[in-house]
């Protein structure tokens, strides 16, 4: 970091020094370690130590005090003073800091406007919604803060949709009508997908004003036992929010570097069919008539697809025609010794992993299941030898796993994460079937396969909660028409 000037640092110091303390009502003793700053000292170091007391004050004034008090007899901080100290902040304490004043809120705007400045890592929040909060309100519960914010988004309400998938600061969501959308929930920015009827398998039944009331979805029926008539394509009738029950399984969002954009795939019905498309498109694009894929991973300019037979292909989608290879043909991803849900993901020293995680099931009565997340088993997948390499342990890193996209971090980047531990949410594939159901969500130790709860043992919310990664990101749509 530069080394900046004597009146810039004099800056930091008195914001340090002079501004925190009255917000946090801190006794002159209780900043001893901030005391130190000469004019000799470089940015960096005052930096580090600034962002600890914004947080606290951040945190501790009640979001019912009026503004005008907490900042009445405060001096001015420059608007570039502000912004450094600013960019060092996790997003949900940037948004908190942009309500404090004018001032504040202006840095907060150029920051949103210079994201190229704006480096901070980021913890993942657990995104949910809540009756209490309202239709169109999305939770998130910050990790670093252990807070809840409401975050106010557009329609269709956040409610009556289902939460597919996530990254990069992006959900994706299928609302009533089982159409997709992009959002960002900080920046309320929403891009709609191209419709289901472009996957292929999915036909439109209209009345005769023109609306959708009916979906029919073709499906291969191969069962041998079946009578000859019903082998073969069927179409089977769906009303609108019914359909995205059957078509959708799982959802992937991946940076295109090549553009700047995103990635969108699907593994979608009636046969875990993969089908991708970037933001902008009009229609999906099927990749391979093969089916059975469950997992995706976007690496060194190649999507990698595994299906649950052991298979992992490589498709190139930089062209204007998809191509494929099949890497491996046997990778003993799915024996019966690892049965449960299974990710794909690359770690921070680059190795592909394979995880997968065991549950517990507890059937409870009529329509009521209980599953709990009780052992995570780790590997490399080696590609060249087709097999995988037992991982014993995280050592410092962490994994979130869930309906996003898997992420490995390493800990000491993210000082409220836990090292060597799995922070995992609701992954079952068919868990709208039991929409009142408590969800599976909390933290296991790797160390000895301790479990403890995030927030409260009582999540029963739907849509499913989900882990997201806050991102100011706001994607320019002109550029993809």
């Amino acid at each position: 970091m530069e080394v900046c000037s004597v009146a810039r640092i004099t800056s930091f110091a008195q914001f340090g020094l002079k501004i925190l303390p009255k917000l946090l009502a801190l006794s002159p003793g209780s900043l001893g370690k901030f005391r130190k700053v000469s004019p000799a000292m470089e940015t960096e170091t005052v930096l580090r130590k600034l962002p600890e007391l914004l947080q606290d004050v951040l945190r501790k004034v009640s979001p019912h005090m009026e503004t005008e008090t907490v900042v009445r007899n405060l001096p001015e901080l420059p608007q570039d003073v502000l912004m450094d100290i600013f960019s060092l902040l996790e997003i949900p304490d940037l948004m908190r800091a942009a309500t404090v004043s004018s001032s504040w809120r202006s840095a907060y705007t150029s920051i949103c406007s210079q994201l190229e400045q704006y480096k901070r890592p980021q913890t993942p929040c657990l995104l949910y919604t809540s009756e209490s909060a309202g239709e169109n309100v999305a939770c998130l519960y910050s990790l670093a803060e252990k807070r809840v914010y409401n975050l106010t988004l557009p329609d269709p309400p956040i409610r009556s949709r289902y939460l597919l998938g996530s990254s990069h600061g992006w959900l994706v969501t299928a609302d009533d009508k089982s159409e997709l959308h992009l959002i960002n929930p900080i920046t309320g920015q929403q891009i709609a997908l191209p419709s289901v009827v472009t996957i292929g398998y999915v036909e439109p039944i209209f009345d005769n004003a023109g609306t959708v009331i009916m979906y029919k979805l073709r499906q291969q029926l191969y069962d041998p036992d079946l009578d000859p008539e019903m082998v073969g394509p069927k179409m089977f009738p769906h009303a609108p929010d019914k359909l995205r029950d059957h078509v959708y399984i799982r959802v992937f969002i991946f940076l295109d570097p090549s553009t700047g954009s995103y990635i969108v795939v699907l593994i979608h019905g009636p046969r875990c069919q993969l089908s991708f498309a970037r933001v902008g498109d009009c229609k999906w694009t099927l990749l391979t008539p093969d089916w059975d894929y469950d997992q995706c991973i976007y690496m060194d300019g190649l999507l990698y697809a595994s299906t649950r037979a052991g298979r992992m292909d490589a498709f190139d989608i930089t062209g204007p025609t998809a191509t494929r290879n099949i890497i491996a043909d046997e990778i003993a991803i799915y024996s019966s010794e690892y049965r449960g849900e299974f990710y794909l993901l690359q770690a921070p020293w680059g190795d592909l992993l394979q995880v997968c995680r065991k549950a517990e099931l507890i059937d409870v009565g009529y329509e009521e299941l209980i599953v709990k997340t009780n052992k995570v088993l780790l590997h490399k997948v080696d590609m060249e030898a087709q097999e995988l390499v037992e991982i014993n342990s995280l050592h410092h890193n962490v994994l979130f796993l869930g309906r996003n996209q898997s992420i490995c971090l390493i800990a000491e980047e993210y000082p409220q994460l836990k090292a060597n531990c799995v922070y995992f949410a609701d992954d079952e594939q068919h868990n709208w079937m039991y929409k009142t159901n408590p969800r599976d969500i909390g933290v296991l130790n790797l160390e000895d396969d301790s479990r403890e709860e995030i927030v409260s043992p009582l999540w029963s919310s739907w849509p499913s909660p989900i882990w997201i990664t806050p991102s100011l990101t706001v994607m320019n749509l002109s550029l993809y028409k």
